[in-house]
């Protein structure tokens, strides 16, 4: 009797989707890193998990933590595709947005005096 699958559950190892490596040829990726994918290359000899990661990215970009998600892979290997993805030039990356540093209290006391001034 063969045994019934979990939902959620993959039918391939990890260890398959990514021909046996457990670190990515880059070190560069963190779980909000943006990834973009290029239009102009065909998606035609890759994996199945890499053309649908390049499917997703292909409306815009997502994280890598997103695109983790919505493959249902550990982040560790989605982070081996995608590096995969970089060196064949099928995805670009990002930097996420930085943070906002917190502003001067002076310099927004200044602007708001200034601007009661011309009121």
């Amino acid at each position: 009797m063969t045994p019934r699958r979990r939902p959620g559950e993959r039918l391939v190892r990890s260890y398959v989707v990514t021909d046996g490596r457990s670190h990515p040829s880059r070190n560069t990726l963190d779980l909000v890193t943006l990834l973009i994918a290029a239009d102009d290359l065909p998606l035609t000899g890759l994996s199945p998990e890499k053309r649908r990661l390049m499917e997703l990215c292909r409306p815009g970009a997502l994280s890598v933590a997103e695109v983790a998600g919505h493959l249902e892979l550990p982040v560790s290997v989605t982070k081996v595709l995608v590096a995969d993805l970089m060196d064949s030039g099928h995805i670009v990356t990002r930097a996420p947005v930085p943070s906002a540093r917190p502003s001067d209290a002076r310099i927004l006391q200044e602007v708001l005096d200034g601007l009661r001034a011309r009121l």
